[in-house]
């Protein structure tokens, strides 16, 4: 039963808020599932978010627990019920009291679209299912500006990714259909892929949006580099993003956003620019420091130019 305070019962009521952030979808859907992201931006500005359990999965619990700037904390629950990565998000949240009860309760539906120009359109549809106690209806009356405050910092945060964020281009006096062809057959793949002195195996290479795509990496001292990706875009012959995993065999793993985009500059010229974007910056900074992340990248394009002549 839904509680009610001067006459007024907001239960049923729908807010909708719609931003549009410089970002691909596949970056905005990490900061919204990842929880080491979300942290970053979930609840109204100079607050924090100390405690973040949030693994996206069907059937998951939500637990958040949001720390004003006065040091007061507000512990959320809730649950997952849809996830369709990098599409839409459907939860349940609210307010929990002291007890761990929950005080309200919201279902949300949050959509990402991709834009054309690698901008992203996000819409967070709230609706109120209901009310447990009178006192709850001071937070619910502040739901819509702390949310709208959320999605503001989360634009900042997929838009600011400059300190961890690699950036890798070259050019090649190569048609575009072919370089895209060089970089999407697995035949051709394992002739260049990697850092000079590396060869690649690959295991499997579904080149499809939600395909799979595992490969290993053997340097010149014979250690070895498992990868696993997902391709999360895919615009022929000009756009690929995929999510990759990595790590050097019996190590910690590192995760990123990989983009590369195939610009055409004349009929027989093409740039590839390659945008990998980490979750932090210690994170980038990492792949660089431990594993030479930007010259093995100016070489793995080395060899790419290199067999193109071949092709």
């Amino acid at each position: 039963m839904s509680a009610q305070t001067g006459g007024e019962n907001l239960v049923g009521k729908e807010y909708i808020i719609t931003r549009e952030y410089d970002a691909t979808r596949e970056l905005v859907w990490q900061a919204c599932t990842e929880a080491k992201q979300l942290a970053q931006w979930w609840g109204p500005r100079g607050f924090s978010a100390p405690v973040c359990e949030w693994d996206a999965q069907p059937g998951n619990t939500i637990y958040v627990v949001m720390r004003a700037p006065n040091g007061m904390d507000f512990p959320m629950g809730g649950k997952f019920h849809e996830v369709v990565a990098p599409e839409k998000l459907v939860t349940t949240t609210g307010a929990l009291d002291e007890k761990g009860n929950l005080m309200f309760e919201f279902h949300h539906t949050l959509t990402l679209v991709g834009q054309p120009d690698g901008k992203t359109t996000l819409t967070m549809r709230s609706r109120l299912l209901n009310v447990f106690s009178p006192e709850a209806f001071k937070y619910v009356g502040g739901f819509e500006a702390g949310m709208t405050q959320s999605l503001e910092r989360l634009g900042e945060l997929v838009s600011s990714t400059t300190d961890r964020e690699i950036v890798i281009t070259r050019e090649f006096a190569a048609p575009r259909e072919l370089v895209w062809e060089a970089m999407t057959n697995p035949k051709h793949v394992v002739n260049w892929w990697g850092p000079r002195g590396f060869s690649t195996t690959i295991e499997t290479m579904d080149f499809r949006v939600g395909g799979i795509w595992k490969h290993v990496m053997r340097g010149p001292d014979g250690v070895n580099y498992p990868n696993h990706s997902v391709f999360k875009e895919i615009v022929t012959p000009e756009c690929i993003v995929f999510s990759q995993g990595g790590r050097r065999e019996g190590g910690p793993g590192v995760s990123f956003v990989s983009t590369w985009s195939f610009e055409k500059l004349a009929a027989d010229k093409t740039r590839v620019t390659i945008r990998m974007v980490f979750p932090s910056a210690s994170e980038r900074d990492l792949v660089v420091k431990e594993f030479g992340a930007i010259e093995g990248g100016k070489q793995t394009l080395e060899r790419l130019g290199e067999y193109l002549v071949k092709m």
